[in-house]
């Protein structure tokens, strides 16, 4: 199927069921029940699994094939999200050409930085990135969010190039060039594709269940699904296996003659190129753009996300992405209250104590369960989420077939 082998299609195929039943896999549970906090299928917090993915996606074809570790990659993500900003607010509100242009003007910087940063590996590499994603930030921050000239009569320019700390947003007074520059309401207009609003929905009533179907998570899934199948082709060429002799013996290779910087610049590049589409879609769901986004937080996160996934496999950092997103999101939003209603069955003066204990790790604290889950990955599964599941369908299989052999040895009869 698509050029691919007989496994990588089953896993292709895996994951577009899974960002298809979206919707209702992620609300196992009835609306209005205690439990229906951690029910997850509502749009924003679904685009921002598959965004998300995107983003660890390109990342773990630097990190996982070359081995080479960015600190630096939220500065491509801040790029792409600067770049579709401004289509939007020049050209027009369809998503298409302002991911386009995302994926353009990051991979563009990216073999800037990449073309400096690759002059050396290792830890010194990591801590150029680092440096180059920094300087981005304090350039979105202050430096290009001064307009020099003053404010244009339009005031399109009042903040300079990035808004400063409050980032670029849409105005009624942006001139696009095409399409209305306010939406029917008078309101600023949306995000749309081809006249499909990204922010329109529809709520499906399953009895107590409701499944809400978002066009916006749905495009960005459909794109989600090309950015891995590319992924996939990646890892299965040659130039994939080109970026693993990298990462395997890179002095080996340059014994042979060939030249590995190339590829890892290539490399580079198009990890680039993903976060830069990560960064448009976010834009594309929600029309606002910051220099926050080009954090060292930011690019810590996508590190977590790869390796709790599984650094170097395909499916792992779609899944690191998912977890990471989850908790943020959900375990945060957990306080002592809904504690104190889910042990409200103990003594009170156990439950006050159980309480105690868990408030730390939930909440404001979740970090703290974060980084105890990153300690427990890296210790017990080096292989991430990826290595937890083949080793539970291992113990399976084995299970299996150790009844299958006894239930053969049980119908032998012995010789008369």
């Amino acid at each position: 199927m698509l050029g691919l082998e007989k496994k990588d299609t089953r896993l292709f195929l895996i994951v577009i069921g899974l960002t298809m039943l979206a919707p209702f896999l992620l609300n196992p549970f009835p609306e209005g029940s205690e439990m229906a906090q951690f029910n997850a299928g509502y749009p924003d917090l679904m685009q921002r699994f598959v965004i998300f993915g995107i983003f660890a996606i390109g990342f773990n074809i630097l990190f996982g094939l070359t081995g080479y570790l960015s600190f630096g990659h939220a500065a491509f993500l801040g790029v792409g999200s600067y770049a579709a900003m401004w289509m939007f607010k020049l050209f027009g509100m369809n998503v298409v050409p302002a991911l386009l242009l995302s994926v353009v003007l990051s991979g563009l910087f990216a073999v800037l930085i990449g073309y400096i940063s690759l002059r050396r590996s290792g830890i010194y590499f990591s801590i150029l990135t680092l440096a180059f994603a920094m300087m981005s930030y304090a350039l979105a921050y202050s430096v290009l969010a001064t307009d020099m000239d003053g404010p244009d009569k339009q005031g399109l320019m009042q903040k300079g190039l990035t808004g400063g700390e409050t980032g670029l947003q849409l105005s009624v007074q942006d001139p696009r060039i095409l399409g209305a520059k306010a939406g029917a309401d008078g309101n600023t207009p949306v995000p749309n594709f081809f006249g499909i609003e990204m922010r329109s929905a529809t709520e499906m009533n399953v009895g107590d269940w409701v499944f809400t179907f978002s066009a916006g998570y749905y495009f960005s899934a459909f794109v989600m699904l090309i950015a891995f199948y590319i992924s996939i082709r990646i890892f299965r060429s040659p130039f994939g296996m080109m970026l693993r002799a990298i990462k395997s013996n890179q002095q080996r290779l340059n014994y042979t003659g060939l030249n590995p910087k190339p590829y890892m610049l290539a490399a580079f590049v198009v990890s680039g190129m993903y976060a830069g589409l990560a960064g448009g879609l976010m834009v594309a769901m929600d029309p606002l753009a910051g220099p926050e986004r080009m954090f060292w937080t930011a690019s810590g996160e996508v590190v977590l996300m790869t390796i709790l996934g599984g650094v170097g496999t395909l499916i792992g950092p779609v899944l690191g992405a998912g977890l990471i997103k989850y908790m943020e999101n959900i375990l945060s939003k957990i306080n002592s209250e809904i504690l104190h209603q889910w042990f409200a069955w103990m003594p009170d003066g156990l439950e006050d104590l159980v309480v105690t204990l868990i408030y730390p790790f939930i909440g404001k604290g979740w970090h703290l369960t974060l980084g105890l889950m990153f300690m427990a990955v890296v210790i017990f599964l080096p292989g991430g989420l990826v290595e937890g599941g083949q080793r539970i369908m291992a113990a399976l299989r084995g299970r299996k077939a150790k009844d299958k052999k006894s239930d053969a040895d049980a119908d032998v009869k012995p010789a008369e």
